[in-house]
């Protein structure tokens, strides 16, 4: 929004040509998204708090958690709000890949909105069935797929990128759609299961979404995207702002919700994030290097997997609980260890994926 203002002010002063460039605007997402954040966070906690939307505690998990039943939740719509403000003011608007990313972010924010609404005001314990959760997903990223394999304007567009091989990219044809469908919801889920510790979810977002904006700016730009031997695909440069506005509402975020949490997300947070950064590692071709990066996430997801398989085959249990972060506690990990070293872990991942950039 503010990218038309500053080019109509432009022809009265070249110095609002400024706005023009990618990484000004990134980092005024970044600002912006962590500055709305601070003043919007209080407020909403207040409100959470005063209209009793508290967090429900399960009797089987650790005892540590009872403490925290009552804490405010839903927070996550503080993260969207300032994703979406950060991003309409400062990205191109007429860029549509800005508009793919938004949406998606939204729609899958909508369905974990209603999730915790039934569990909280309600007192529905489940929230939405599983069914019509995965049914709603599954259309929101089936739609995405769709618009992104027809309105393709070069054939890299879909195609599987294989990290450390410059030249050995996959035609998917139909099958992109397919695979758009299982990295944005498989994202989605996975980033809600993480979800279960003070700020163990939202660091590595932030920092998943930090690596991101490398690879979408550099695949947006003919010159990098040439050097490094990836993909170009023209205009997607732009998703940068909004990967900018992730890392700033996710560190403000953060502000409240590090040990002990001042506020939790909730799915209308998680299931939103974890679908933003599945649809911005489709954008880019970089599916196989976010499941690198991702790494932590993908391990909740598995831990959780092969609990309910080995527990359905053969009675027993693997880990101590499921997802992987509750088996640590359960060992004797204090709260603030696990989420420190899975915080380190993540770290490492994603500088093993941005390595991915020259390792070709």
């Amino acid at each position: 929004m503010l990218v038309y203002l500053a080019d109509y002010l432009s022809q009265f002063h070249s110095g609002f040509n400024v706005f023009q460039y990618l990484t000004l605007r990134a980092i005024l997402g970044v600002l912006t998204a962590l500055l709305l954040s601070f003043v919007v966070g209080p407020v909403m906690i207040r409100q959470l708090s005063f209209r009793q939307i508290g967090q429900q505690v399960r009797d089987d998990g650790p005892e540590s958690h009872l403490s925290k039943a009552g804490t405010p939740t839903m927070g996550g719509a503080l993260i969207l709000v300032a994703i979406a403000v950060s991003t309409l003011l400062w990205a191109d608007l007429g860029n549509r890949y800005i508009w793919v990313v938004l949406l998606v972010t939204l729609s899958f924010g909508a369905i974990g909105w209603v999730d915790d609404y039934r569990k909280i005001v309600y007192g529905n314990s489940k929230g939405l069935s599983a069914a019509a959760k995965y049914s709603w997903q599954s259309l929101a990223a089936i739609i995405t797929g769709l618009y992104l394999y027809y309105a393709a304007q070069s054939p890299v567009e879909t195609e599987l990128i294989v990290p450390f091989f410059k030249d050995v990219a996959v035609p998917l044809g139909l099958w992109y759609i397919v695979l758009v469908y299982f990295v944005v919801v498989g994202s989605s889920n996975a980033v809600n299961l993480t979800d279960g510790l003070d700020g163990l979810a939202i660091l590595p977002t932030v920092l998943i979404a930090g690596a991101l904006a490398v690879f979408v700016y550099a695949t947006g730009n003919v010159y990098y995207a040439k050097y490094l031997g990836i993909p170009y695909i023209r205009e997607v440069g732009e998703v940068v702002v909004f990967c900018g506005a992730i890392v700033g509402a996710g560190l403000g975020f953060l502000w409240f919700n590090a040990y002990p949490a001042q506020v939790f997300m909730g799915d209308v947070g998680a299931l939103a994030l974890g679908a933003a950064l599945g649809t911005v590692a489709v954008l880019v071709r970089q599916e196989l290097v976010y499941f690198l990066m991702a790494g932590v996430f993908v391990m909740e997801t598995v831990s959780v997997i092969l609990q309910v398989a080995s527990f359905k085959l053969t009675g027993r249990r693997i880990f101590r609980m499921a997802p992987l972060h509750h088996h640590f506690e359960l060992k004797g990990w204090p709260e603030p260890r696990v989420i420190v070293r899975f915080w380190i872990i993540t770290v490492i991942l994603v500088l093993s994926g941005l390595a991915t950039l020259k390792l070709r």
